[in-house]
């Protein structure tokens, strides 16, 4: 009888190892993902809350469309992880309120997530106050060095890896592209958003590299609506010859008044991401937005079996996308050379 009791507590015991290892398999891996722009319509969220989701946005912007959360899914399928069974991508969007940032972050990490997925500058800071030990993956940060996100890209040194924008040498390949494009410019004016922790050294470099071309630069800080149009109402008074957009939520958010406003004054702008030249913009050059989500897929998969973020290299784009909208360019009477047409990787002609 004694030894029948003492194997039946045995079995139970046992029974309740197994049930919690049961139970452990069934919950997974946990991704957060943090990001400050929209969800797109017909993502699917693991009880994340939606803020002002965008219907048209899979239309604008790689950045944030269905494209981009599905490239990257697909990579983690070709892993092997099935979103619902062996992982939980668990989704926050503050809707481009950045003080928002910090409680979606807490909501994350009290779900217990094995990695943080981070779009953006913002994003990435806002978790990186948060957690010294939960890794963290960026996608298309500006300058991670400069930000302070990591050491140096080779060797991290912290709970923080992902992807870079390479903003310092867009730069110059955005103004020698408008220069190109537009011999006779001599003045380009530069928005930048003053809340952004990479713009103002980006404006810098602007400047830099429009002394080495020829070119002067004048600057203008904006970051919300108000500061758009009264910006415009000063840009007029120059007289610039062409406008660079630089890369921000703030850019994405005001695009649409931001190209109204240029084409109000007859202005070519260059913007950082495809969304520019699709709205209107008469060229954009940047990152293939899209193609970072698969690296970062990668990234995630490495943390999930055991590589530490300290180890794990910050990544460069390899994949740039131009385009070219010549609707808007004959709108503004502006002849693109053949030598730039042909490099295009897109070219909107209606």
């Amino acid at each position: 009888m004694k030894l029948s009791t003492a194997a039946l507590i045995v079995g139970f015991a046992l029974s309740s190892v197994l049930a919690v290892q049961a139970q452990g398999a069934e919950k997974g891996f946990r991704v957060g993902f943090l990001t400050p722009y929209p969800l797109p319509a017909g993502v699917e969220v693991s009880g994340a809350r939606k803020l002002g989701a965008l219907e048209d946005v899979g239309r604008e912007d790689p950045t944030l469309s269905l494209k981009g959360i599905q490239v990257f899914e697909q990579a983690l399928s070709e892993r092997g992880y099935v979103e619902g069974e062996n992982i939980f991508i668990n989704y926050r969007t503050s809707g481009g309120r950045d003080e928002l940032l910090p409680d979606l972050t807490a909501e994350l990490l009290r779900l217990k997530v094995d990695v943080l997925l981070t779009l953006g500058t913002p994003a990435t800071r806002a978790a990186q106050r948060a957690t010294k030990t939960v890794p963290i993956v960026m996608i298309t940060v500006l300058d991670p060095v400069h930000t302070g996100f990591v050491a140096s890209l080779s060797h991290p040194g912290g709970n923080i890896t992902g992807s870079s924008e390479l903003s310092e040498e867009l730069v110059p390949k955005r103004l020698e592209l408008l220069k190109e494009a537009i011999p006779k410019a001599s003045l380009i004016a530069v928005i930048w958003d003053p809340t952004h922790p990479a713009n103002a050294l980006d404006l810098k470099r602007t400047e830099s590299v429009g002394r080495a071309l020829g070119l002067r630069v004048r600057g203008l800080a904006a970051h919300d609506g108000r500061q758009i149009e009264k910006g415009f109402a000063q840009m007029r008074r120059w007289h610039p010859d062409a406008l660079v957009v630089l890369t921000s939520y703030s850019a994405f958010l005001h695009l649409s008044r931001i190209i109204e406003l240029a084409r109000e004054s007859r202005l070519p702008v260059m913007y950082g991401t495809r969304a520019g030249a699709q709205g209107g913009a008469l060229m954009s050059y940047g990152p293939d937005i899209a193609d970072q989500y698969r690296h970062a897929a990668a990234f995630v998969d490495k943390i999930l079996k055991g590589a530490k973020p300290e180890d794990l290299p910050v990544e460069q784009p390899t994949r740039f996308e131009f385009l070219i909208n010549l609707r808007t360019a004959k709108a503004l009477g502006i002849t693109i050379p053949e030598s730039i047409l042909l490099r295009a990787d897109e070219v909107i002609r209606w």
